[in-house]
């Protein structure tokens, strides 16, 4: 008798991830194969990179496919991980319209491919939905501060109207659905220039060029590792079908701009000053998610400290310096 297939195991499902190749998809794509599934990562490569993937190249129970989702798909699938759009300012703001229809003809699009198939999907939201909270930290009860008309709105809008699609399919079609409102996370295949915040102090620090903070840099984030992320997607679409969202994921430590570019310039040992710039419209000044509900219904919470997942970091970007790659 030969060695058991990866696809040969008796739990493994077709499982489709959008946005296969980009930071947070790719360390999704990894676990599921890692857990015998048949993955199939889709991706148009615009933020999304090859190399992300390589290390899984020689997987049998994995298949990567090009293909934008504001086109309809037609593929057999168990489960969906709706993850695909650009998720940085530079490049959500890059092509707005298209940012858009990424976030809203991609949700119909995959809905459309979960009714058919009755897969269950989930929807990678976002603290965005949040804008400019005036609540403190952020509950899912709280409906938000959201410019609709700003420069952010391309990405904010765009990610509140597919809760809206998911919800009404929900309610409207018995699709079965997840979703989750992400807050910042960070770690090795970050895009290198995503323009956001850790990769940016990380780069600036290794290079010793001078750190960019915008605005004052006592306005705070809360920054989750990219493996205790994951966890919480895979724990997500576990739940039972009536555990439909949205829940926040996210690590409730908050830390001004300032704080963490003094931890980074610390860990890289960088001699890098700080360079304070005007701050970009509609930039939220707060952003701290309130995990209770995920706790109980997930029972996740984030483990990885934030020096750790800094100095994983840290050397991922050491690494594509060295290779010429940033």
């Amino acid at each position: 008798m030969g060695t058991p297939k990866a696809t040969d195991t008796p739990t493994a499902k077709r499982i489709l991830v959008t946005g296969g190749a980009g930071f947070l998809g790719s360390h999704l794509c990894e676990r599921l194969v890692g857990e015998g599934h048949e993955v199939l990562c889709v991706d148009n490569y615009f933020t999304g990179r090859r190399s992300n993937l390589a290390h899984l190249s020689d997987r049998p129970n994995l298949e990567r496919m090009r293909h934008d989702v504001t086109f309809p798909l037609y593929v057999e699938v168990d489960e969906i991980y709706n993850l695909a759009c650009p998720a940085s300012p530079i490049h959500y703001q890059f092509d707005p319209t298209q940012t858009t229809k990424t976030s809203v003809h991609g949700a119909i699009n995959m809905l459309g491919l979960a009714k058919r198939t009755r897969a269950k999907i989930l929807q990678a939201s976002t603290s965005e939905v949040y804008g400019d909270p005036t609540v403190h930290p952020q509950t899912e009860e709280y409906w938000g501060n959201v410019n609709p008309i700003g420069p952010r709105s391309c990405y904010d809008e765009g990610k509140r109207c597919a809760e809206t699609l998911f919800f009404d399919y929900h309610r409207q079609h018995r699709v079965k659905i997840k979703v989750l409102r992400i807050f910042n996370t960070y770690g090795p295949r970050m895009h290198p220039h995503d323009g956001r915040v850790v990769s940016n102090f990380i780069l600036q620090a290794l290079k010793g060029e001078p750190i960019t903070i915008f605005g004052d840099g006592k306005q705070t984030r809360s920054f989750c590792y990219v493996s205790d992320m994951i966890e919480s997607f895979v724990a997500m679409m576990a739940t039972p079908d009536d555990v439909t969202g949205p829940i926040n994921v996210g690590n409730p430590a908050e830390l001004s701009m300032v704080e963490l570019a003094e931890r980074i310039l610390s860990l890289t040992g960088s001699k890098s000053r700080l360079d304070f710039r005007p701050a970009p419209e509609d930039d939220p000044r707060q952003r701290q998610p309130d995990i209770t509900r995920a706790k109980a219904l997930l029972r996740w919470s984030p483990t990885v400290d934030i020096e750790i997942g800094l100095l994983e970091t840290i050397r991922y970007f050491e690494r594509l310096i060295r290779s010429g790659m940033d």
